[in-house]
């Protein structure tokens, strides 16, 4: 998700530059012109395709991605065709967003872990999204966004149950964190059904264009 927001705010920093001359940056009047577009398309699809790949494996840039291609698309040929499509993508990237927090939350709570430990995942993911916790000695602040909402599960479930003797307050606590990685998981593939809709409504929405060209 860290990936996703850093992209998107490239990608809205060099859209209104790109936008105004899009009819000018590749001349489809003659063959070499249509070749070139089409190579063009067929490589922003490779690009939505490993966007599909990244909304299912953590820590890879996934509906970014996909809008990123979709918006390129739309510079060179035009926004015109793909207003479907470009919605469907920001709406996938923003519900994508928030099913990372919410699948968090929802893994720990599956496995009975107390409010202590659902609230300590919550707080785990923001620190490691912002990028507030300390330095790992390796992959950087993507392996923070993803230990995180383990981290601060097990210290919440850990600190709730005080009460209880040591080895059950470490099994509880790692159960938490084991409902934090089923949450993950069911949240990636949500993820990656989102991702597949966008691709395909973009598919959809734009071969005609590219069947039409030169």
């Amino acid at each position: 998700m860290f990936c996703n927001l850093l992209l998107l705010r490239g990608l809205a920093c060099q859209l209104f530059d790109l936008y105004p001359n899009y009819l000018s940056l590749i001349d489809t009047s003659d063959r070499l012109g249509f070749t070139i577009m089409l190579f063009v398309y067929w490589i922003l699809v490779i690009l939505m395709l490993i966007g599909v790949v990244g909304a299912v494996v953590p820590a890879v840039p996934g509906a970014s991605l996909i809008l990123l291609g979709i918006t390129i698309w739309g510079a060179l040929r035009g926004f015109t065709n793909i207003k479907w499509a470009l919605a469907v993508a920001i709406a996938v990237l923003l519900v994508s967003i928030a099913v990372d927090a919410i699948a968090t939350y929802w893994g720990a709570k599956q496995v009975g872990a107390s409010k202590w430990g659902q609230i300590g995942a919550v707080v785990g993911f923001l620190l490691g999204f912002f990028g507030l916790l300390p330095a790992l000695p390796f992959g950087g602040p993507l392996v923070g966004i993803l230990l995180g909402p383990l981290i601060g599960a097990v210290i919440g479930e850990f600190l709730y149950r005080r009460k209880v003797d040591l080895k059950q307050r470490v099994k509880l606590s790692l159960k938490a964190a084991i409902g934090i990685v089923m949450g993950t998981v069911v949240g990636n593939v949500i993820q990656g059904i989102l991702a597949i809709a966008s691709v395909v409504t973009f598919l959809i929405t734009t071969w005609p264009p590219v069947g039409s060209l030169g």
